[in-house]
C-alpha cells in the first residue's frame, strides 16, 4: 500500500512587536528532516492525525513530570500521529526546551493565562481529511489508544468526534470519565465518573458529550463548529462541543477500549479538588459553564428572562448551598453570576455559532439527556456505606436506657415541684412575667426604645432574644412557657447530659450516669429553687453546645448548630465569654497544627452569630457604660444568696456548690454536722483528674481544661458586682462557671471510667459509677425537697409587677407609662419608669442596671421623683403627663421596713395626696397607686435615625442567624456524612486527622 511522509506545519515568524502568543517556534531543519524520515507510514485514505498538546504549569505537580510521560506515550502509539504541535502556556525556558526537544513539528509559546480552548484555537487543524487529537500535559494515552480512536472515527462518517475512556494516572482500574450528559436544566452529569472499571460501560457508545481530554475531532466538524467555546472557563468544553455537534447533524461516540490516563493537574478539564483553592476554582468554572450554556441554548424569547434571573437565582442557590452545608461554594456562585451577567457579547457569539451550524432540532437531544429519575438512582448512595472501614454504632437511646432516664427525671421533677403544673406564671427570685404577646417579646429583643427608663434608647441584651424564642414556644400565654421550662428542666437536663455523654463513651451505663449526674448538678438545682432563669437555661444549653461543638471542626451541620448554641450560651451567661474564647482559640490552633488547617473556617463561623448578637451592646457599652457591664448577668437583677468571697466560699465553689448553705444541707440539718457535704464531690473530682492518665489522655486533658476554666470563672465572679437594683449591688452568679466546670469534670470522669479500667475489672467500674451517682443524689436531696419544705424562693408569681388596674390598661396600650417610687432602707427613694403592663424578663436591660454615670434622662427622672415626694409649687405632674407617664406607684420596701424607709413612704404619700392633678386609685398589693388626671401625651417616638438603625441591625442579625439555622438543619447528605465519622470524639490524639 502506498505511503506518504507527513508534511510538517510551516512555522510563522514572530510579530514585529515582540508578541509571541501566536508565533510558532521553528525548529532546525535537521531535526525536522530526521522526524520526517523516521515517521512510520499511515494507510492511504485514512485521516491525518494532528495532535495538539497543551502545557500549562499551574498544577500541584511540576508540568515537566507529567509532560515527559505524555510525550513518551504519544511517541509509542501503534498508530503514530502525523503532526504534533505543542502549545506551552507560560512556564520557564526549561519547560519550553523540553517541549522543543520532543520532536514536534511546531512549538507555540502563549501567555500563562491562556486556557485550553484558546490554546487549541492557535493551531490550524489541517485539511478536510485531517483529525485533531486534543491532549494536555497530564493525558498519557495507552499505546493503542490512537489506533482505536482513529478506527472508530473512520468507521462512521456521521461521527463528529470520538472520546476515549479516561482513567486515573496511577490506577487504570478507576474511571475518571466516560461520557457526559446533562439534565433538563443544564446540570452536568458524568455517566461513569469515579467508578471502578469492570467493563460495565464498555457497550455504551452514543452519548451527548464527553470530557474534552483525549478526544479525536474531525477537522471539518472542528471548522464548522468553531472549535471550543472560550467562555466556558475550562469546564464542560467537551459537553458543549458535543451538543453543538449533535445540533449540526453529527454524533458523539465513545471508544471505551481506548484508554487515556489523566492526573487532573493539567490545563484541560477541571482540576482534581485536592485543595480549597482548587475546589473553589472547579465550582466557579462549573457554574460559569452552566450559566453560559443556559443562556446560549435557551430560545430567543427566554434568554432575557434567564439573564434577569441570574442574581435571584444566585440568592436562591446561596440558600441551597447553606442547607447542603456547602458555604464554601457561595463566593464562586456569586462570581459566576457576575461573569454571566456582564458576558452578553460572548453569549451572543455562542448563539450565533450554534445558529450558523445548526441542522437538527433540540428535540433530538432529549433521549440523550439524564432524567431526574436516572439522576436520583445514580446519586442514591447507600447510607450504610462507610469510608475507611468505619461504621458508626447505633445511638441506642431507647435500648440503652436513655428514654427511661428522661422519664425518671420527669417523675422526680413532678414530685419535687408538684404545684408548678397549676401555676400560670412563675415568680420569686430573679423571675418576672414574660410579655403578653409574641410581638412584644420580639420588640423587646430589637434595637430601639427600651421598656424601662424615662427615655432609654439603645440595644437589647442578647438574652432578650433567648427569652423571645422561649416565649414563642407558647404564643398564646408566653409566661406559661417559663413554668413548663421549670417542670421540664430535670428531664431536659438528663436528655442533654445523655447526648453529651455520647461524645465521650459508647457504654450505655456510663451514658446513663452522665445524664443523671448532669441533671443532679448543684448549680442547676439551686438555680431552680432560687428562681434564676439564666442559670437554668445555661445548664440546659451547655451539654448541647458540647455535643455540637465537639464535631464543629469536621461538619458544617455541627458548626451551624454550635454557632447558634454558643450565641445562646453567651447571651445567657456573658461571664463565660473569656473561658469560651480560650477554648475557641485552642480549637483553632489544634485545627491548624494537627489537621493542616482543615476545619478552621467552620470553627471561625461558630463565633459569628455571637458577635452579630453582641456587637450592638458591646459598641454601646464601650461608648457609654464601660466594658465591665458586658459581663453582668442579664435578666432581672437580683442580689440572691450565694457563697461569700472568702477562702471557705471558694472551697465550696471547688466542690461545685454555689451557695453558703451547702446546697441546702445547712437548712436541712440546722443542728447537725455538715462538714462532710463538700466531700461528696471528691469521687467525681478524682476521676476527672485521672482522665489524662488513661489511653485517651488528649480527651482527658481537654475536659480538664474545661473544668479549670469553669472553676476560674466561678472564682473570679464571686463577690464581683457590676450591676445594681435600686440602692443594692448585685454580685455575679458563680453558678454559671460551676455549670461549665461540672461539664468538664463529668466528661473527664466518664473518660476515666471508660478507658482507665481494663475489661476484666468491669465490676470496679460499676462500683465506682454507683458511688458517683449516690454522691450526686445525696448532694441534691435538700434542693429536691426545698419546695416541699417551704425553703424554695420560687412562688406562684403575679401576672404583672404593676397593679391590676395599670396592667389592664398596659395590655391595651403598651406605651402607658408608670413611674414606680420605692423608699430605700437607708435614705432616699428609687425611681423607675415602666412602660406597658408589667416589667418583664425580656424587657430588662443591662444598659440601665450597669450604668454608673447618670445620663440626662437619669437626672431628669431623679428630679421628677424628688419633686413628686416633696411639697412643691411646680406642676411636676404636668411634666409627667407630657412625657407619657399616666400612673404613679409608691411601692413597698423589701421587708423588714426600716425607720428611714417608713418615714420616706409616709412623706411621699402625704406629698402625692396633696396634688390636685392626681387621683388616688387605691392601696394595692403592689403599693399605693395614683392616676394622672391631665391629658396624657403619647410616649415620645424614637427618632427616625434610631428606627432606621434598628431595622438595619435586625436585618443583619436575622440574616446571620438565618444562615446559621440553614447550616444547622440536617439533610440526607449531612446525615450520611455523619454516619461515616465516629460519634465519640477524641478516642486518641489523632482523631479526625
Amino acid at each position: 500500500m502506498p505511503t506518504a511522509a507527513p508534511t510538517p506545519v510551516p512555522p510563522t515568524s514572530p510579530s514585529s512587536d515582540g508578541d509571541t502568543s501566536n508565533a510558532f517556534a521553528q525548529r532546525n531543519g535537521s531535526s525536522e528532516t530526521a522526524r520526517s524520515a523516521a515517521a512510520p507510514s499511515r494507510a492511504e485514505g485514512s485521516n491525518r492525525i494532528h495532535a495538539v498538546l497543551v502545557v500549562r504549569p499551574d498544577g500541584r505537580t511540576p508540568a515537566a513530570f507529567h509532560l515527559r510521560r505524555t510525550l513518551a506515550a504519544v511517541a509509542d502509539q501503534s498508530r503514530p500521529v502525523d503532526v504534533l504541535t505543542i502549545v506551552v502556556c507560560g512556564g520557564d525556558d526549561h519547560l519550553f526546551e523540553l517541549a522543543d526537544a520532543a520532536g514536534a513539528e511546531s512549538v507555540v509559546r502563549a501567555p500563562a493565562s491562556t486556557g485550553f480552548a484558546a490554546a487549541t484555537a492557535l493551531v490550524p487543524p489541517g485539511g478536510e481529511d485531517a483529525a485533531l487529537w486534543l491532549l494536555a500535559q497530564d493525558t498519557a494515552p495507552e499505546p493503542d489508544a490512537l489506533a482505536r480512536l482513529a478506527g472508530a472515527l473512520e468507521l462512521s462518517p456521521s461521527v463528529a468526534f470520538v472520546a476515549p475512556k479516561l482513567v486515573r494516572w496511577d490506577d487504570r482500574s478507576e474511571i475518571v470519565s466516560l461520557g457526559v450528559s446533562m439534565t433538563r436544566f443544564g446540570r452536568t452529569v458524568g455517566l461513569a465518573d469515579d467508578e471502578l472499571d469492570q467493563g460495565q460501560h464498555d457497550a455504551q457508545e452514543d452519548v451527548l458529550g464527553a470530557d474534552v481530554r483525549g478526544i479525536l475531532v474531525r477537522a471539518d466538524a472542528w471548522h464548522r463548529l468553531g472549535g471550543l467555546d472560550r467562555g466556558l472557563a475550562g469546564a464542560d468544553e467537551g459537553l458543549d462541543l458535543g451538543v453543538r455537534a449533535r445540533l449540526a447533524g453529527g454524533r458523539v461516540s465513545l471508544v471505551p477500549s481506548a484508554l487515556v490516563a489523566t492526573a487532573g493537574d493539567g490545563v484541560a478539564g477541571l482540576p482534581v479538588p485536592l485543595t480549597p483553592q482548587r475546589r473553589r476554582r472547579a465550582v466557579y468554572a462549573e457554574r460559569v459553564a452552566q450559566l453560559r450554556r443556559r443562556l446560549a441554548y435557551a430560545p430567543g424569547f427566554a434568554t432575557p428572562l434567564h439573564w434577569l434571573s441570574l442574581l435571584p437565582l444566585a440568592l436562591w442557590r446561596t440558600i441551597v448551598d447553606l442547607v447542603r452545608k456547602q458555604p464554601g461554594r457561595i463566593p464562586s456562585e456569586w462570581a459566576a453570576a457576575a461573569v454571566a451577567l456582564i458576558g452578553i457579547v460572548p453569549v451572543w457569539r455562542a448563539r450565533r455559532r450554534i445558529a450558523h451550524a445548526r441542522a437538527a432540532s433540540w428535540a433530538q437531544l432529549v433521549p440523550l439527556r439524564t432524567t431526574q429519575a436516572e439522576l436520583r438512582e445514580r446519586l442514591d448512595d447507600d447510607p450504610e456505606v462507610t469510608i475507611g472501614g468505619h461504621r458508626r454504632s447505633d445511638l441506642r437511646f431507647f435500648a440503652g436506657g436513655g428514654a427511661w432516664l428522661v422519664l425518671a427525671a420527669l417523675a422526680v421533677s413532678v414530685a419535687a415541684f408538684p404545684a408548678l403544673l397549676a401555676w400560670p406564671v412563675l415568680g420569686g427570685g430573679a423571675l418576672q412575667p414574660l410579655a403578653t404577646t409574641v410581638g412584644q417579646l420580639w420588640n423587646d429583643a430589637a434595637y430601639g426604645q427600651r421598656a424601662l427608663g424615662l427615655d432609654t434608647i439603645g440595644p437589647a441584651d442578647p438574652f432578650s432574644a433567648v427569652v423571645a424564642v422561649l416565649g414563642s414556644l407558647w404564643p398564646w400565654a408566653p409566661s406559661r412557657a417559663l413554668v413548663l421550662l421549670w417542670v421540664l428542666a430535670l428531664p431536659l437536663a438528663a436528655l442533654g447530659g445523655w447526648f453529651a455523654a455520647t461524645r465521650v463513651t459508647e457504654r450505655p451505663s456510663l451514658r446513663l450516669l452522665g445524664g443523671a449526674v448532669w441533671a443532679l448538678s448543684p448549680a442547676l438545682l439551686v438555680a431552680l429553687t432560687q428562681g434564676r432563669s439564666t442559670g437554668v437555661l445555661l445548664h440546659l444549653l451547655l451539654p448541647w453546645l458540647f455535643y455540637a461543638g465537639a464535631v464543629a471542626h469536621r461538619s458544617w451541620a455541627g458548626a451551624g448548630a454550635a454557632s447558634l448554641l454558643l450565641a445562646a450560651v453567651l447571651a445567657t451567661a456573658p461571664s463565660l465569654a473569656p473561658a469560651t474564647l480560650v477554648l475557641w482559640f485552642g480549637a483553632v490552633l489544634l485545627a491548624v497544627f494537627y489537621r493542616a488547617g482543615r476545619g478552621v473556617a467552620r470553627l471561625v463561623w461558630t463565633l459569628i452569630p455571637t458577635v452579630a448578637l453582641a456587637l450592638p451592646l458591646v459598641w454601646n457599652a464601650l461608648e457609654h457604660a464601660g466594658a465591665w457591664g458586658l459581663v453582668a448577668d442579664p435578666g432581672v437583677p437580683w442580689p440572691g444568696p450565694q457563697v461569700a468571697p472568702d477562702a471557705s466560699g471558694r472551697a465550696l465553689l471547688a466542690a461545685g456548690i454555689p451557695t453558703s448553705d451547702l446546697a441546702g444541707w445547712a437548712t436541712l440539718l440546722p443542728e447537725g454536722p455538715t462538714w462532710w457535704v463538700p466531700l461528696l464531690s471528691v469521687p467525681l473530682a478524682l476521676l476527672a483528674l485521672a482522665a489524662p492518665l488513661t489511653q485517651r489522655w488528649a480527651a482527658g486533658i481537654g475536659l480538664l481544661v474545661i473544668t479549670a476554666l469553669g472553676l476560674g470563672t466561678a472564682f473570679a465572679a464571686v463577690g464581683v458586682s457590676v450591676s445594681f437594683v435600686q440602692s443594692l449591688t448585685v454580685p455575679l452568679w458563680p453558678g454559671t462557671g460551676l455549670s461549665l466546670a461540672w461539664l468538664g469534670a463529668l466528661g473527664g470522669a466518664l473518660v476515666a471510667l471508660d478507658a482507665g479500667l481494663a475489661p476484666r475489672v468491669a465490676l470496679v467500674r460499676g462500683l465506682v459509677a454507683t458511688l458517683v451517682f449516690a454522691a450526686a443524689v445525696t448532694l441534691a436531696m435538700p434542693s429536691l425537697t426545698a419546695f416541699a419544705r417551704g425553703t424554695a424562693t420560687i412562688a406562684n408569681g403575679p401576672a404583672s409587677t404593676l397593679p391590676a388596674f395599670v396592667a389592664a390598661e398596659g395590655r391595651e396600650d403598651p406605651d402607658v407609662g408608670t413611674i414606680v417610687l420605692t423608699p430605700q432602707p437607708d435614705v432616699g427613694i428609687a425611681a423607675q419608669v415602666v412602660w406597658g403592663a408589667s416589667e418583664t424578663i425580656g424587657g430588662q436591660t443591662t444598659t440601665l442596671s450597669t450604668r454608673t454615670t447618670p445620663t440626662p434622662q437619669d437626672e431628669e427622672l431623679a428630679a421628677l421623683a424628688a419633686d413628686l415626694v416633696t411639697p412643691s409649687s411646680e406642676d411636676v405632674v404636668a411634666e409627667l403627663a407630657d412625657r407619657g407617664v399616666g400612673f404613679i406607684l409608691l411601692a413597698p420596701t423589701t421587708p423588714p421596713e426600716s425607720d428611714a424607709a417608713r418615714t420616706m413612704r409616709l412623706s411621699a404619700t402625704t406629698a402625692l395626696a396633696q396634688r390636685d392633678t392626681l387621683v388616688v386609685v387605691g392601696d394595692t398589693a403592689k403599693g399605693e397607686l395614683w392616676r394622672v388626671v391631665d391629658q396624657i401625651a403619647p410616649r415620645p417616638e424614637e427618632p427616625a435615625s434610631v428606627t432606621g438603625l434598628g431595622r438595619w441591625i435586625a436585618f443583619g442579625q436575622l440574616a446571620i442567624l438565618g444562615i446559621a439555622l440553614l447550616l444547622a438543619l440536617p439533610t440526607a447528605t449531612s446525615i450520611r456524612e455523619a454516619r461515616r465519622t465516629p460519634r465519640v470524639v477524641g478516642p486518641h490524639w489523632q482523631e479526625g486527622r
